[in-house]
């Protein structure tokens, strides 16, 4: 091993190390599902009232309350007892409701405790010094896991509004209104997609394998890139209320900005006729794009998808993330044993592995 090499690779192995403690699901922020055949949306708020704004989370799962004005926006819960109280001093929940203890789990099933009663006064403990807060709400989702609404189990291949939702709010005393809706999608057909993906994966392999230079293994990592540096870009913003938002951002564009950089390393090493180096930093950004791609593994099987772009570029860039970066580890290991530290630039390599004089 050349002295160049061996410094690489103590270089590679401490960047690793690095991006090992920030975890992969550290590449999508919100760190929950990624795509869902279900998507909730907010139609209106009635009347609109300057400075409230109220957005779905998670596909329907989760609503998000910012209150910018000067008043308190109440909360009722299930019972229409007090649950909520969102305002320029913070966000308080009524611990004597019972919706506090329902929405606690996805599907309801708690057992609530004594003090629970919608009839009680409220007792107000604050759980927020900021003006907006995230909530689960079962008003906006489909209330299981195992059983399609009727009209989706009966015509799976259509698209169907599941139903439409709404969320009464109270803000200085006046009634508002959230409405919205619950929708279904059929997901994309497996036979028309999974070859794609896997020869995707294979291309990658056969750059290492096949390839007479470590060129078309650069021209791919490019490809990589741009896939990282898209599907970073299209990460939707993380909700208001996250602990660290601009934490929670740098840690999603942090495995980005990395396999930029290493795919132009290995892309520059691959055109000098370095293939010992362009195969050891094709598996470094091959772990680099599995780390972005595992947490949205799901939008491979699912309709919609979270994200800021189009949805099939959105998914187009979870599949070369996923493909090319299982390829790269397999293709860069397979091109660094055949392409030698001493390869002359110009000069080819054969399928063998021997140098083409």
């Amino acid at each position: 091993m050349t002295r160049p090499v061996a410094r690489l690779l103590v270089v590679l192995v401490g960047l690793l190390a690095a991006l090992a403690v920030a975890g992969p699901a550290s590449a999508h922020v919100g760190g929950e599902a990624a795509g869902s055949n279900f998507d909730g949306r907010v139609l209106a708020v009635t009347p609109e009232v300057d400075g409230l704004t109220v957005r779905v989370l998670q596909f329907g799962d989760e609503l998000e309350l910012v209150n910018r004005t000067s008043d308190d926006v109440l909360v009722p819960g299930y019972e229409d007892e007090p649950y909520l109280r969102i305002g320029p001093e913070g966000v308080w929940r009524n611990a004597n409701s019972p919706a506090t203890y329902i929405n606690r789990d996805r599907l309801a099933q708690v057992t609530l405790p004594e003090r629970a009663d919608a009839a009680a006064e409220p007792d107000w403990v604050r759980v927020s010094t900021e003006p907006h807060y995230v909530w689960h709400d079962h008003r906006t989702h489909w209330m299981s896991d195992s059983q399609l609404p009727p009209a989706v189990a009966a015509e799976p291949d259509r698209a169907h509004t599941v139903f439409e939702w709404s969320v009464p709010l109270v803000h200085d005393g006046v009634p508002v209104e959230v409405t919205g809706e619950l929708t279904w999608s059929p997901p994309p057909p497996p036979w028309l997609v999974w070859p794609l993906y896997a020869a995707v994966a294979l291309l990658a392999v056969a750059a290492g394998l096949l390839a007479r230079t470590p060129r078309p293994l650069g021209a791919l990592l490019l490809v990589g890139a741009g896939a990282a540096l898209w599907h970073a870009a299209a990460t939707p913003e993380p909700p208001v209320s996250i602990a660290s938002h601009a934490g929670a951002v740098l840690s999603a564009l942090l495995p980005a900005g990395t396999a930029v950089l290493v795919a132009g390393l290995g892309a520059r090493a691959a055109r000098r006729g370095r293939g010992v180096i362009a195969g050891l930093l094709a598996v470094v950004l091959g772990w680099l794009l599995l780390v972005q791609g595992l947490p949205d593994v799901d939008v491979l099987w699912t309709a919609n998808v979270l994200s800021n772009g189009p949805q099939a570029a959105a998914r187009v860039a979870v599949v070369l993330l996923l493909a090319l970066g299982a390829g790269f580890v397999a293709g860069g290991i397979v091109a660094v044993r055949r392409f030698r530290e001493s390869d002359v630039p110009g000069h080819p390599v054969a399928p063998g592995g021997q140098l083409l004089r």
